[in-house]
């Protein structure tokens, strides 16, 4: 029986596996260097998911007439992917992309999944009491289940 990874597992495992390339990914570099490196990474990631896909599931613009573009987005599994590796971060884009991904929504995209992929410190983040609010209220009101995962830190171990 041959078991099949949804397209989360799948990206999920891209991402790992770009990191795991990148020895110094986790290291803090600061304004300039740290957004070339995030940029670098995500053009990889785009790339190698593309070919694992056969299809282009990125930047798509789902979110009315703003400019807002989500990360990726699986129509067909009605869900949403953010490569948020700042997450930990108190000022992170954690509502931005939960309000994005409810403006998909009320446009008629199906979304019932908000994906986060991030680096270490983004489940505690997350966990604490304003941003678990926000996840119930999420669920509760708009039937957005929201989940987060991080990107394992190989070269730390």
């Amino acid at each position: 029986m041959m078991i099949t990874k949804t397209k989360v597992e799948l990206l999920r495992e891209i991402a790992q596996a770009v990191a795991d390339e990148r020895p110094t990914f986790f290291d803090v570099k600061g304004a300039g260097a740290g957004d070339k490196d995030s940029n670098e990474f995500m053009a990889e990631v785009r790339r190698r998911a593309l070919i694992a896909f056969g299809a282009d599931y990125t930047e798509k613009r789902i979110c009315g007439s703003t400019a807002h573009a989500v990360d990726f987005y699986f129509e067909d599994d009605a869900t949403i992917v953010e490569i948020a590796l700042t997450l930990k971060n108190p000022a992170s884009e954690f509502e931005k992309d939960i309000l994005k991904a409810l403006m998909a929504q009320a446009e008629n995209y199906p979304v019932k999944s908000l994906v986060f992929i991030s680096k270490p410190g983004a489940l505690k983040a997350c966990s604490r009491p304003g941003r678990s609010a926000m996840q119930h209220w999420a669920l509760q009101h708009h039937n957005l289940t929201i989940e987060v995962y991080e990107i394992n830190n190989i070269h730390s171990l």
